[in-house]
């Protein structure tokens, strides 16, 4: 081969690894992993080692690949299969063709870095996290969008149909798992490489090798919260949590609030939404959605009760409107998940951060 020669072993002749490979420019050797019965299909595998060596400097520019017909021949690959490979390779900035030559290392120094965010959903709370991790990364990379709807399904989909073609896959992993298996979700994202993972918004500890996360700690939030607050919620004796059932919002909130009402002994309910509900006093309201937010402010002021006096409402979630409205909230920081987010990618830090969560206090409570 003209740029590096491959060896090939086998064990009992189902798994090949290009091993003992020999680079004339670097005078020194390295290893590309390549193993059929690896679930990932094989032209992503080679995508996948080629690429990796490449980012760690095992191949620099302007060393020369195997052809086509030489891979294929010395691994028993079909034509497509490498052709596929490189065309991919090519498509990420990775590789060059010369025509009549062959294909080339790039230099990655001289590419963008290729994103792929998956999100739940839209949302103006989607929207700043996107447009934070857009501004944070600048010209370094580009970012394309991906929506899954909390469903494993379209989730399962997303991730097929686009392994080995980015960078990085920032997925926020929240799912309607009433009709679909957890694991269906936790076995896609076990497929996507853990160096190139990024979780948002919610972290999974179930994944063997942890990738990046910028999560929220759901219930000991809602709990920290509150109990910072002990001195406004004093006033109250009751705490209605409206929850709905459609919303697929993390079910750790519910297990936040029920603690915190059980540890500091108040009554509590858990409701879906506020249509049959009866205003009584000395009762605060935690609100998910921002519909049960306006029937709940309608109630109050067609009642002789007091908002921030006899009714006490909390609403998840900063906006504009709520700022105007006096209403007090409970948020996550959603500009700077999307900011570090950004920021551990550029800088190759693979660690775990736990976003800023807190309560802006306004007359409603």
């Amino acid at each position: 081969m003209n740029g590096y020669t491959a060896a090939r072993t086998g064990v009992d002749n189902k798994a090949f690894v290009f091993k003992n490979v020999y680079v004339p420019e670097r005078d020194g050797l390295f290893h590309m992993q390549f193993d059929p019965r690896n679930q990932m299909p094989k032209y992503k595998q080679i995508v996948h080692s080629i690429k990796t060596d490449i980012e760690l400097g095992v191949l620099n520019k302007g060393i020369q690949l195997p052809s086509i017909s030489e891979l294929s021949a010395e691994y028993q690959l079909a034509r497509d299969t490498v052709e596929k490979a490189y065309r991919e390779l090519r498509n990420m900035g990775y590789i060059s063709a010369v025509q009549g030559k062959g294909y080339y290392v790039q230099s990655i120094a001289d590419k963008k870095e290729k994103i792929l965010l998956i999100f739940n959903k839209l949302s103006s709370y989607k929207k700043i996290i996107y447009y934070s991790f857009i501004k944070a990364l600048g010209d370094a990379a580009t970012v394309d969008l991906e929506i899954h709807h909390c469903s494993v399904t379209r989730f399962q989909e997303i991730v097929e149909k686009n392994l080995g073609k980015y960078n990085r896959y920032v997925v926020m992993p929240h799912f309607n798992t009433d009709n679909e298996s957890e694991e269906g979700y936790l076995d896609a994202l076990k497929r996507i490489p853990p160096s190139e993972l990024v979780l948002l918004d919610r972290d999974l500890p179930d994944l063997h090798q942890p990738p990046i996360s910028v999560y929220q700690s759901f219930d000991k939030d809602i709990f920290g919260s509150l109990e910072d607050a002990n001195d406004l919620m004093s006033k109250y004796s009751r705490l209605v949590l409206i929850f709905p059932n459609h919303g697929n919002y993390p079910k750790e909130i519910i297990r936040g609030f029920r603690n915190y009402c059980i540890n500091y002994k108040k009554d509590f309910e858990i409701k879906s939404d506020m249509e049959n509900e009866a205003l009584c006093p000395q009762t605060a309201y935690i609100v998910v959605e921002e519909s049960d937010l306006g029937e709940l402010v309608k109630k109050i002021r067609l009642s002789s009760y007091k908002m921030g006096e006899e009714i006490g409402v909390i609403s998840f979630n900063e906006t504009t409107l709520k700022e105007l409205l006096g209403i007090t909230v409970i948020t996550t920081d959603f500009e700077k998940m999307g900011r570090t987010a950004a920021t551990l990618i550029m800088n190759k830090q693979q660690m775990r951060v736990k976003n800023p969560f807190y309560m802006i206090r306004r007359g409603s409570l």
